[in-house]
């Protein structure tokens, strides 16, 4: 058998998140096909090469060792590592620049501006969402009026409108393939999620963010929100590490998933 480097932080805290559940199930159903190491992904410059394939998957925000982490990237590149997800995206691995991107090119995204100057483009809102930019897992972000905007007046940040939507929904790919959904009925509780019948219409609103990050390999998470008037709005397009919250699918959606994925990484090993 092949041997996989899964990269995780097993005790790494988020919200609503237990890391070392979801990891401990994920390997246990790869193990029936690979040889698997487990290792943490502050140790994994020194693991690289004990390995066919390096599985990255839920490691923390890279904030905390941003260094780390690019000397990572640059070692797998220069080593032409097998990596899932592979490093050639450009959504939140190069952290939200791309928001400001896809606005740009008149996509559907929350608008997003990163200077005051420029906050008429985001309407009249109540308030105001303020993230850094290679931020994750709301860390560093703030709500501000308008008034504490304007005296705040961040610089290198984003800035979005506080939205008054219906609620959020994810939906999950591997490589350019959807593989399920799911949605927070009650929008102050992101993480207490629902398993969703995606339609054809959220499937083509989704697909074009695939389309436009085109990485080689990985699993990727559309992140929307729906809007009062029924559109959706992409709230993140995670291509790094996303939690794919896979205790919370049906056994036989579950046994479909893994299948699939154990599928890929074969390929990719």
């Amino acid at each position: 058998m092949k041997t996989i480097l899964y990269l995780t932080d097993l005790y790494f805290k988020a919200n609503g998140r237990n890391y070392y559940e979801e990891d401990l199930f994920i390997t246990s159903k790869l193990r029936e096909h690979f040889n698997i190491l487990i290792g943490n992904p502050q140790q994994a410059i020194a693991l690289v090469d004990k390995a066919d394939l390096v599985v990255f998957r839920n490691t923390g925000a890279v904030i905390g060792y941003q260094d780390y982490f690019d000397r990572f990237v640059d070692t797998v590149k220069k080593e032409n590592t097998n990596i899932f997800n592979s490093f050639d995206g450009k959504a939140d691995i190069k952290g939200k620049q791309y928001l400001l991107d896809l606005m740009d090119t008149e996509h559907p995204v929350i608008p997003t501006v990163e200077d005051i100057s420029n906050i008429d483009a985001l309407g009249n809102p109540e308030k105001y969402i303020v993230k850094i930019k290679n931020g994750a897992d709301s860390i560093g972000m703030e709500i501000l009026t308008k008034e504490e905007l304007l005296k705040t007046n961040p610089k290198e940040k984003l800035i979005q409108p506080f939205l008054d939507f219906e609620y959020e929904v994810s939906f999950y790919y591997l490589d350019d393939k959807f593989q399920y959904a799911l949605y927070a009925p009650q929008k102050d509780k992101r993480w207490d999620l629902q398993e969703y019948e995606a339609t054809p219409e959220d499937l083509e609103f989704a697909k074009q963010f695939i389309q436009w990050n085109n990485i080689k390999t990985g699993i990727t998470r559309v992140d929307a929100c729906r809007m009062k008037d029924g559109s959706l709005l992409l709230v993140e397009l995670e291509d790094l590490n996303p939690f794919l919250s896979i205790e919370l699918l049906s056994e036989e959606k579950r046994n479909v998933f893994m299948d699939n994925w154990v599928a890929v990484l074969k390929k990719n090993a």
